[in-house]
């Protein structure tokens, strides 16, 4: 029989049961692996041969992640989850049911544990591997210091979120529900229309601002540009009946009211990221007249075949969004969090601990690491019906690029979009793979489009320092030459 604290945290128990699959891919996948780079034993560049070792267990681990067994697992975990919370909905406490969930929720917390010891005890010996490869001892100690440091940024929770709002002096000068807009601090502006920056529904956006070296809204503003961006805020159980057209034909709408009026200009430049990109494209399509220039940063427009492992999970036939909604009622951020790492577990819990521990002593890197833990870390809920109508219209039945979206009964016609148009793609984005925004190019009538691609990750199209040195500086270009240039500095109030 369970207490009522059993009940609060039995759904965040089964969250974390996703470790089990984590480790299940590592296992399908090390067999393959092994074969394929036991010829590098004896390699004389142990980097190279770490390197080959994790791209041939990522392969492999892909393969499996999109297998009919994977899949069955996924749905049958999924399936799981929305059974515990109706029950708890449904007041079964207490009940014979009861007994028997906690005894399920004892055993999976068992072999989480049990995950965790093989899980630390296979990338010890792979540590132990490499380190002989370079002929150097293993370090007498900091290892376990690091493994714990390295558990506690993965443990991180949503404490204090509110205060993590970026490095940039910022005010907030609009709010509606839980939205706020934030405006960034600047002595001047040299164009007359402003930059709203549109995020995703999922995560925090301080992502655009992360650190002062790795900040998106930085290079904007030092270009001369009047910078603002969305935070959306956390639904409550009571937004749970939000829809899109609530947040595109509403909420955005009103923003960018506000913003033109505070600006005192006719018209403005959106940036879309991600889920973000997308809502700014409905957007544009449905009030043309109101953007100069679209930017979009890795936004999904279409969202056929299975490049991206998220189409394929997706899919009506391994994902009943209408059974998690009505379970929940909000999307869990938590949920998200865990799908988004599962699609990467090779670099999500082996890789990117190898590197953290092999830079320990690097306090750039640490620092950065631990910023960029921390966003990963600070999940949140979306609202449900926005939810079910994201995943049902677009990733189970593709309607946007074929014409059939609409919001509140007016229709999202591509076509309808003729401002200048600037695509930014990651080359090796997992959750949006770049031919997905790119397809976006051959339905707008824009005659000026402009595409640029970077070798780096869907997150890296933002903090990384690739992205600061040769990206953001020809796009903050970019859209200075599509912007009316102010003559002289203009004071902001």
């Amino acid at each position: 029989m369970t207490s009522p604290d059993d009940n609060a945290t039995a759904s965040e128990t089964l969250f974390r049961t996703f470790a089990e699959q984590w480790l299940a891919c590592v296992k399908q996948a090390n067999q393959v692996t092994q074969q394929a780079c036991g010829r590098l034993e004896g390699s004389a560049d142990p980097r190279a041969w770490r390197r080959q070792w994790f791209d041939a267990l990522s392969g492999g681990t892909d393969a499996y992640l999109r297998s009919p067994p994977f899949l069955r697992m996924m749905k049958a975990h999924i399936d799981a989850l929305i059974q515990l919370k109706q029950s708890e909905r449904h007041g079964a406490a207490n009940s014979p049911s009861d007994a028997a969930t906690a005894s399920a929720l004892a055993t999976l917390s068992k072999r989480i544990a049990e995950v965790e010891t093989t899980l630390r005890s296979r990338l010890e010996q792979l540590e132990q591997r490499v380190a002989a490869l370079e002929n150097a001892p293993q370090p007498a100690t900091g290892e376990d210091a690091g493994w714990e440091r390295f558990l506690d940024v993965l443990r991180v929770r949503r404490s204090a979120a509110e205060s993590m709002m970026g490095v940039t002096p910022h005010e907030v000068v609009y709010t509606e529900g839980t939205l706020r807009l934030l405006r960034y601090k600047t002595p001047s502006v040299r164009f007359a229309e402003p930059i709203l920056i549109c995020f995703a529904l999922v995560n925090r956006p301080y992502i655009m601002d992360l650190q002062a070296e790795r900040s998106v809204v930085r290079q904007l503003l030092a270009r001369g540009f009047d910078v603002y961006l969305i935070d959306w805020g956390i639904p409550a159980p009571a937004d749970h009946s939000l829809r899109l057209e609530d947040y595109v034909g509403r909420l955005l709408r009103n923003v960018v009211e506000f913003v033109c009026h505070y600006a005192q200009a006719a018209q403005l430049n959106l940036l879309g990221y991600c889920m973000g990109g997308t809502m700014a494209v409905m957007y544009t399509a449905l009030y043309p007249a109101r953007v100069r220039n679209l930017i979009l940063m890795a936004a999904p427009i279409d969202f056929g075949g299975e490049q991206g492992l998220l189409n394929l999970w997706a899919r009506a036939e391994n994902f009943d969004v209408d059974k998690l909604i009505d379970a929940y009622g909000n999307c869990p951020g938590e949920f998200l969090q865990y799908c988004f790492q599962l699609m990467k577990p090779v670099q999500n819990f082996a890789e990117k601990y190898l590197t953290f521990c092999d830079k320990l002593d690097d306090e750039a890197f640490l620092e950065n690491f631990f910023a960029l833990e921390r966003w990963a870390s600070d999940c949140i809920p979306v609202a449900g019906e926005t939810f079910r109508e994201y995943v049902k219209s677009l990733y189970q039945q593709n309607r946007l690029i074929q014409g059939r979206m609409s919001l509140g009964g007016a229709p999202i016609r591509l076509d309808a979009i003729t401002c200048p148009l600037l695509i930014l793609v990651a080359e090796h984005d997992h959750l949006v793979p770049p031919s997905s925004t790119l397809a976006l190019e051959t339905h707008v009538r824009s005659r000026d489009v402009q595409s640029m691609s970077l070798s780096v990750g869907h997150i890296g199209l933002a903090v990384s320092s690739k992205a600061q040195r040769d990206l953001w500086p020809r796009a903050a270009e970019w859209i200075a030459a599509h912007s009316t240039a102010i003559t002289f500095p203009e004071t902001l109030p």
